[in-house]
């Protein structure tokens, strides 16, 4: 019976050398070694092209199913558990909790086959823009990319929060993560303190331009005088610990980081909900302890250079004063200073001088507590707030005195006995005096004064 028969160029090739071979103008050792195949396999070759004619230069196992092929009950049963519990998994991650929990070792191949078949997962587009990628720096600590994504991480079960991540970009190593409230300046401050005391300092770290790390406004005409470009607290940090911080004008030029979210809004999400954690705590612990240590088995790769680019990490008491708010404000006349609507007085006995209408430096420290800091040296102050302001008379400090309440003077009723008292002989009116009250006592007559 004729048909046709669909070869592939390998096939072709093995069929030619196979007729070179039967016709005699070609030996089996050439033939083989042209093909690339050993010279018992060729002879195989050429048994079955004898027999069968062109037909035989194709597998056997061609248009039959695999013997490894799997059975229809257990592509169901994988269906049902996908379908039920990991139905907005991806199939990558669907194979891990396949095979993690359930104990079904299937391929991440398999597991998207059963899942487009099902429709429940549909792969997606790629993008068109043709974009040129940077080289990853050479060494581990060299630069790493610091962002924070606002998500609803936890499904609900709580408000939605944000994710402050540490990549470095030659290793892709997820070094840090944190969950807070808030992208804040004290938030990205104690992110940053918790990397440094776990991995060292960095040479320099790639962020964009959020307002918690370039000033987006122009330099006064003092920061001009002193030929200086403003900065923010964060910025300010990072230049006392010599860390070079680098701004990204897009997100695309952070895409390590980037991608680094979709990731984690994929997986950790997922792993969240399996868990049940449903507070910021938690959610902390479980990155620290079992996350961050999985994920970097799987997706961190090794750099160009094993030498580690980071350098050793300051002392506890040198981080609490780099990574705080500076402010400065002005003595007052009473040698106070006002600092977020609280009063703070300067004490008598000081280090250095300080005179009113000098300029003083204020830090407000991610624990909470203030330093009053005066060319550098600590200044003893005590919180006044609860107290009353002392009023000023030419300069000289005058005693605090309560404020009276605004109340009307009380008089005396006309038959009260206060004025109706008996009268002692000292007090014994003058002859012709009237011994009326003197509510009852006539008004003697005013007579106008003359004129000339």
């Amino acid at each position: 019976m004729e048909g046709t028969l669909i070869m592939t160029d390998q096939d072709r090739k093995r069929y030619g050398r196979a007729v070179e071979v039967i016709e005699g103008r070609m030996d089996m050792e050439t033939a083989s070694r042209l093909v690339g195949l050993r010279r018992r396999q060729m002879a195989r070759i050429v048994a079955r092209v004898r027999e069968e004619g062109a037909s035989g230069v194709q597998h056997r196992l061609r248009n039959r199913p695999s013997n490894h092929r799997f059975g229809e009950e257990k592509g169901r049963a994988i269906e049902q558990i996908v379908r039920e519990q990991y139905g907005d998994f991806g199939p990558t991650l669907a194979a891990e909790k396949l095979a993690e929990r359930h104990g079904l070792a299937v391929s991440v191949g398999t597991v998207r086959k059963i899942m487009v078949a099902a429709g429940i997962w549909q792969a997606g587009k790629q993008g068109k823009r043709h974009r040129a990628r940077r080289e990853r720096r050479a060494r581990c600590g060299e630069m790493v990319q610091v962002d924070g994504s606002y998500h609803d991480w936890f499904e609900g079960r709580r408000a939605k929060a944000v994710l402050l991540a540490f990549i470095d970009d030659a290793t892709s190593r997820l070094a840090y993560a944190l969950f807070v409230e808030g992208e804040t300046t004290e938030a990205v401050m104690t992110a940053m303190w918790e990397y440094i005391e776990r991995n060292g300092l960095p040479l320099s770290i790639y962020v964009d331009r959020d307002s918690i790390y370039v000033v987006n406004r122009q330099a006064t005409v003092e920061e001009q005088l002193r030929d200086k470009q403003p900065q923010t607290h964060f910025d300010r940090a990072m230049e006392e610990l010599s860390v070079q911080v680098i701004l990204a004008r897009s997100p695309q030029a952070k895409g390590r980081v980037e991608r680094l979210f979709k990731t984690l809004q994929d997986r950790l999400v997922k792993e969240l909900r399996l868990r049940g954690i449903s507070t910021l705590a938690e959610a902390n612990r479980y990155l620290c302890e079992e996350y961050l240590p999985a994920h970097n088995k799987r997706f961190a790769v090794e750099p160009r250079e094993t030498q580690d680019a980071h350098r050793a990490a300051p002392s506890a008491a040198r981080l609490a004063a780099v990574f705080t708010v500076r402010e400065e404000r002005t003595v007052q006349n009473d040698y106070t200073v006002r600092y977020r609507n609280q009063v703070y007085q300067i004490g008598r006995q000081q280090a250095v001088r300080v005179s009113p209408r000098q300029r003083v430096t204020v830090e407000q420290r991610l624990d909470g507590t203030r330093h009053f800091l005066y060319k550098g040296v600590a200044l003893h102050v005590t919180d006044v707030s609860g107290m009353a302001r002392p009023r000023m008379n030419g300069g000289r400090r005058m005693k605090t005195m309560p404020t009276p309440s605004r109340v009307e003077r009380w008089k005396p009723a006309p038959d009260h006995p206060w004025r109706n008292r008996p009268v002692a002989e000292k007090e014994a009116p003058r002859e012709g005096a009237s011994l009326a009250p003197l509510s009852q006592r006539p008004r003697a007559k005013v007579e106008e004064p003359c004129h000339f």
